[in-house]
C-alpha cells in the first residue's frame, strides 16, 4: 500500500511542481525573436504526449499495486497472451510515436530548404570565439580554405577569388542582422566542433572541422541576443560567447558601410616603426629607452609582445576600455594614450615596440611553483600555450618574460573585475572568468613565479 502511494503522490507532485516553476520562476522557453515558433510547437507536443504518458504509466503502476496487493488464500492467474491487450497497445504507441515525430519532420523539411531570397552570412568559430563575414556589393562570398588561415587573414578567404575581395569581415563577436530578412547561415569552424546557438532563434546548428554546414531564419524582434557555443570544444568552452544585434534595415546598413572589406585588410598601409619611434619619447619616461619596464613606476615591461596586442590595448586605453574605475595605473595610460591621435599612430607605435629586443625582465615573485604550474596547465596554457609564447590565433599575449609583478596586479583586477568587465573589452571578459580559477593572491603568485621558470620563445632563440 505505501508504495501505490507513493508512486500517486510522485506524479501529483511532478504536475503541480510542473506548472508552479513554469508560472513563479519562468521556467519555460525564452521569448521568440525568429520565425520557428513551430518548434516551440513541436517540443509542446512532445511534453504533452511524454508527460501523458508518464502520468498515466505511473497511475497504472499505482492501480496494480493497490489493486493486486498479496491477500491471504489468493493466486496470481497465469495469462501468456492477451491478444486485445497487445493490439490496444500497440495502436496507442504507434499514435504516441506519430504524434512525437510528424510535427519534427515537417519543420526539418523546412528547414532544410532556404528561402531563394535570403542573404547569405558567413559564420567562423575557432577556440574560443565567433566572426563573421557578409557578402558585398556582388551579394556572393568569395571561397575559402582553413589552409588559408593566417594573422592577416582570419576568415582564410582565397585571395585569387574576385567575388571575396569585398566581402565585409568581422573580427568581433558582435553580429547584426536586419530585422524580418531572411538570413541563411553558413558555418565552418578552423579547429574543433562547435556548435551555433541563439536561443530566442530556437534553431541551431553544428560547425564541424572540414565541411560548411547551413542553417536558416528570420529574425522578428529588434534587440540584442547572445550567442553560445553547445558543443564541448575545450576548457574555454564556458566562455565562447558573442551576440547577434537585430536592427532595422537602415541601422543595419549605415553599420555595415563602416565595416573593412577583404581587400581593404590586406591593403592597408604598413606600419611605420620610424614614425612610432619619434612617439615613443614620451613613454620611455616610464617603460625605459627598449620597453624593459620601470617597477618604481609601476610601468611594466613591454618589449617582447607582439604588434598586434600592443595595438589592441594602445586602442583601450584610448577609447576608454581599459584604464577605468579602480584601475588607477590604467587611467594613467589612459591619458597617455590620447597622445596617439590616429589608428595610424597607434600601429606605428605598436610595430617600433615590437622591434625591442626581448630580454628577460626581473624576477619580483616567489610561490609554490609546483603548484602554480598544475593551476597553469590546467587554465592557462589552453590559450597562452604550454610555453607560454602565446599565439594570434587565440588572442593571447606571451607571458614567459613579462614583469612578474604586473602579472600578480592584473589577474588580481580581472578577479576584482576591475579589468574586463568593459562591454568592448571581449578578450578581458574571458580572462575574468579564467582568473577565477586561482582563488586567491596566493594561488595568482604561486602562477606568477611559475611563469619565471618559463623562457620566452624569442630568448630562447637567441633574438
Amino acid at each position: 500500500m505505501s508504495l501505490a502511494i507513493a508512486l500517486f503522490l510522485l506524479v501529483i507532485a511532478t504536475v503541480v511542481l510542473h506548472f508552479v516553476f513554469a508560472y513563479y520562476f519562468d521556467w519555460w522557453f525564452t521569448p521568440l525573436a525568429a520565425d520557428w515558433g513551430g518548434i516551440d510547437l513541436t517540443v509542446n507536443i512532445t511534453l504533452w504526449v511524454t508527460g501523458f504518458v508518464f502520468v498515466a504509466i505511473n497511475a497504472f503502476m499505482a492501480y496494480c499495486v493497490w489493486r493486486f496487493r498479496h491477500k491471504q488464500g489468493h493466486k496470481a492467474v497465469y495469462e501468456p497472451e492477451n491478444h486485445r491487450l497487445e493490439i490496444g497497445l500497440s495502436v496507442f504507441t504507434a499514435i504516441g510515436v506519430v504524434l512525437m515525430l510528424a510535427p519534427g519532420l515537417f519543420y526539418w523539411a523546412a528547414f532544410v530548404n532556404v528561402p531563394e531570397e535570403a542573404r547569405d552570412y558567413e559564420v567562423l568559430a575557432q577556440q574560443w570565439q565567433w566572426q563573421y563575414r557578409y557578402p558585398g556589393a556582388d551579394g556572393v562570398l568569395g571561397s575559402a580554405d582553413t589552409a588559408l588561415v593566417s594573422q592577416s587573414n582570419p576568415f582564410g578567404i582565397n585571395p585569387e577569388d574576385p567575388n571575396g575581395q569585398d566581402d565585409v569581415v568581422v573580427n568581433d563577436p558582435q553580429m547584426r542582422l536586419p530585422v524580418d530578412q531572411d538570413a541563411h547561415f553558413l558555418f565552418r569552424s578552423n579547429d574543433v566542433l562547435h556548435n551555433f546557438t541563439v536561443p530566442q532563434f530556437r534553431v541551431k546548428m553544428d560547425l564541424v572541422p572540414g565541411l560548411v554546414s547551413y542553417m536558416w531564419f528570420t529574425p522578428t524582434e529588434v534587440g540584442t541576443y547572445d550567442v553560445l557555443c553547445e558543443e564541448l570544444c575545450g576548457i574555454g568552452h564556458f566562455i565562447m560567447r558573442g551576440q547577434v544585434v537585430v536592427e532595422t534595415e537602415e541601422d543595419f546598413n549605415a553599420w555595415l558601410d563602416t565595416q573593412p572589406t577583404f581587400a581593404e585588410t590586406q591593403n592597408m598601409v604598413a606600419a611605420n616603426p620610424a614614425a612610432g619611434q619619434a612617439q615613443y619619447a614620451i613613454c620611455a619616461t616610464c617603460h625605459g629607452q627598449r620597453g624593459e619596464g620601470n617597477l618604481a613606476l609601476n610601468s611594466p615591461k613591454i618589449s617582447g609582445q607582439p604588434a598586434w596586442y600592443v595595438e589592441r590595448q594602445l586602442q583601450y586605453f584610448r577609447t576608454g576600455v581599459r584604464g577605468g574605475e579602480g584601475d588607477v595605473f590604467g587611467q594613467q595610460m589612459a591619458a597617455m594614450a590620447t597622445t596617439l591621435t590616429s589608428d595610424q599612430a597607434v600601429r606605428d607605435m605598436a610595430a617600433y615596440i615590437a622591434t625591442f629586443p626581448d630580454e628577460p625582465a626581473e624576477r619580483t615573485v616567489t610561490g609554490d611553483i609546483a603548484n602554480g604550474r598544475d593551476i597553469y596547465d590546467r587554465n592557462c596554457a589552453a590559450c597562452h600555450l604550454d610555453d607560454g609564447s602565446g599565439t594570434w590565433y587565440t588572442d593571447a599575449p606571451p607571458l614567459a618574460g613579462q614583469s612578474d609583478w604586473y602579472m600578480v596586479t592584473q589577474l588580481g583586477n580581472f578577479r576584482a573585475g576591475i579589468r574586463g568587465m568593459h562591454p568592448e573589452d571581449d578578450y578581458g571578459e574571458q580572462m575574468v572568468y579564467m582568473a577565477t580559477a586561482m582563488a586567491d593572491e596566493e594561488e595568482i603568485r604561486d602562477v606568477a613565479a611559475y611563469i619565471n621558470t618559463l623562457v620566452s620563445s624569442s630568448v630562447a632563440l637567441g633574438e
